[in-house]
């Protein structure tokens, strides 16, 4: 379904779900409500629709952060490999080309088999890690002639080591990802309860009550959305795509 009809979903069946029991309140009860709630009603609100603000901006926030660096690490991953193979180009030609071709089958397998996994939150299998195990053998056994040889080898391992840290970083936030029950259960209750408790202020008539806690639903629903689309780097709103393997891959590709 189209994320801004899914968007859209959810804040209209919010706010209408609010909008019945706004109506229902005052149907049932009085029809301004009792005014004398409003000074312990509004002390109540204040502290929990203060603490549920906090809790979503630090979720949102959290989460943002958590695709932004899911974005860059793609990247840095990506060109680090690039920059391996660069390096061994002054090393003899057999062991850069093996590099290359290693590389090479790393990047595919990354954007064909590990980036469909990853979008579906299941553990990353095949054979990636073999892949960077033998690029790293090549790198090992390359014969280097001369300080700047050894430099460039220096550097190529280096680069390498970048690579299995930013590939263990990527498979960990597509895996150990998302909201944990209890903090959705404090996000969900904690709006719920933002939601319910306007209804107990009174000296509103029923129309502007029902717009009026029709849209703090709506505007929640809104946030929670955001935060459920916000859970995988590289699945639902913020799908990261393979863009940057899909470069390197082209890059090498023209050796």
């Amino acid at each position: 379904m189209n994320l801004i009809l899914t968007g859209t979903l959810w804040v209209l069946g919010a706010a209408v779900g609010a909008a019945v029991v706004g109506y229902l309140v005052r149907r049932i009860g009085q029809d301004e409500g009792e005014p004398s709630n409003n000074d312990a009603a509004g002390q109540v609100f204040t502290i929990v629709s203060g603490l549920q603000a906090v809790v979503l901006a630090f979720v949102l926030v959290t989460l943002f952060d958590a695709v932004t660096d899911a974005r860059e690490g793609a990247y840095t991953e990506a060109e680090d490999l690039v920059a391996v193979s660069w390096a061994m180009e002054s090393l003899p030609a057999e062991s850069a080309a093996a590099v290359r071709a290693h590389s090479r089958d790393y990047l595919g397998t990354v954007i064909r088999a590990e980036w469909p996994q990853m979008e579906r939150g299941t553990p990353v299998g095949g054979p990636g890690w073999g892949q960077l195990d033998r690029i790293r053998a090549a790198l090992v056994a390359a014969q280097a002639d001369g300080e700047f040889q050894e430099d460039r080898k220096s550097e190529a391992l280096d680069k390498l080591n970048e690579v299995y840290t930013e590939r263990h970083e990527r498979l960990t936030r597509a895996f150990d990802r998302g909201v944990v029950a209890v903090v959705w259960f404090v996000l969900v209750v904690g709006s719920v309860v933002c939601v319910l408790l306007p209804n107990l202020f009174g000296g509103t008539r029923s129309f502007p009550h029902i717009v009026l806690v029709s849209t703090l639903a709506g505007a929640l629903a809104l946030l929670l959305f955001a935060i459920f689309q916000l859970q995988n780097p590289f699945s639902g709103g913020s799908r990261i795509e393979p863009e940057a393997f899909q470069w390197a891959l082209d890059r090498l590709g023209r050796g």
